[in-house]
């Protein structure tokens, strides 16, 4: 099992591969095109902006890679809002590979931004399988609604999409690699239960 973290150069990877390492798992962080060709899953993690992820993503010529793979594919935080068509952070067009739209966050009184710390996620999928219910670690600003391709919800100021999911393309709003054995348990299940 070749399992690849694409280095998009805007996210802890290290962590990532940590996370992969304790569950015994083998990884490697590459942007190389002739390693991502030949991995069986892909992890496509981010942190920060929609442009600056997407301006790297060009600049190391991922995108029309990332497109067009037909292996599992997830995004993880930022990388599940790439995975959309357009984000307002910025008012960054992005992969356009599940019709969904990444908004800022509704602001209510007794709820404060970025939505940081542990929610419960609620899901019947296989990715989460076991799941439901869990706690997973969320750090994100804008949020993705509740959609024909969503996967999992969680609740915090409005309900949102915790994860979506089209064809090959997976993608969780929150962290795995920091939401403990919960966390653990998502990654298992999309490496050896997905694809």
């Amino acid at each position: 099992m070749k399992i690849t973290i694409i280095d998009t150069a805007c996210a802890n990877l290290a962590s990532l591969k940590f996370a992969l390492d304790r569950l015994g798992f083998t990884s490697q962080i590459s942007r190389d095109l002739n390693i991502l060709e030949n991995s069986d899953k892909l992890l496509l993690p981010g942190v920060g902006t929609a442009l600056k992820a997407m301006n790297n993503l060009e600049k190391f010529k991922l995108t029309h890679f990332i497109q067009n793979t037909q292996k599992p594919l997830l995004g993880i935080c930022l990388g599940m809002q790439l995975l959309g068509e357009f984000s307002q952070e910025l008012h960054q067009k992005t992969l356009n590979l599940i019709p969904f739209e990444t908004k800022e966050f509704v602001s209510k009184q007794g709820f404060t931004l970025p939505h940081m710390g542990w929610n419960q996620v609620l899901s019947q999928n296989e990715l989460f399988k076991g799941l439901n219910g869990a706690y997973f670690y969320f750090v994100h600003s804008y949020c993705v609604d509740l959609n024909p391709y969503t996967i999992a919800s969680c609740e915090y100021s409005q309900n949102f999409s915790a994860a979506v999911a089209k064809n090959n393309f997976y993608g969780v709003q929150f962290h795995p690699e920091r939401s403990a054995e919960a966390g653990e348990l998502l990654l298992k299940n999309f490496i050896q239960n997905i694809g």
